[in-house]
């Protein structure tokens, strides 16, 4: 199977994703600086989570760029991915909306652990018959050491909210810097 059509169905549901966050920002009732002050715990949820969807699409473009052919597991491997992206928005609301609490923000974390699992079995079953992803990966180690640091993340978020976010936060700005192991290849 050709990889364009995986790619752009992925694409429009990363899309979809976003759109959804960014409707759940409600326009406060007044026009002062001072309405806008309850709503920073939800727009800095929003900013997170934008970055966190903008990491896995563009992450996922690499994979599938670096691909030429896809299989049955691929397809299933990128569905399980896109299920946990899903999910996203609503626990990027619940913790937003709770001012992140220990609960929501460990279930957000729980999202995030599951999309990196599910972006380490897409990418295993990529690779299983893409030799220039499977050089391109290496051994994973940023992708492996986010896995381990979102569930440090979730027992953090139980015991000390603030740590836990803060975790989630460095594993995000991990990502921000650019996978050159991709680019080099291209």
């Amino acid at each position: 199977m050709g990889k364009g059509r995986l790619e752009a169905f992925s694409d429009g549901v990363i899309a979809i994703i976003i759109t959804i966050m960014v409707l759940e920002l409600k326009v406060p009732h007044g026009a002062d600086w001072a309405a806008l002050q309850p709503l920073w715990p939800v727009f800095l949820s929003y900013v997170l989570s934008f970055v966190y969807v903008g990491i896995y699409w563009n992450n996922h473009h690499h994979l599938i760029h670096t691909v030429s052919k896809i299989t049955g597991g691929a397809l299933w491997g990128n569905l399980h991915l896109l299920f946990w992206l899903s999910l996203v928005p609503f626990v990027t609301g619940w913790m937003g909306e709770n001012h992140f609490a220990a609960l929501p923000l460990a279930c957000y974390g729980f999202i995030l652990f599951m999309s990196s699992v599910a972006y380490l079995v897409l990418a295993k079953c990529l690779a299983a018959n893409n030799e220039a992803l499977r050089v391109a990966l290496g051994k994973d180690r940023k992708g492996k050491l986010s896995t381990l640091l979102y569930l440090v993340g979730i027992g953090l978020s139980l015991l000390e909210p603030m740590a836990g976010f803060a975790v989630y936060v460095i594993v995000a700005m991990i990502w921000f810097i650019p996978d050159r192991r991709f680019e080099v290849r291209q």
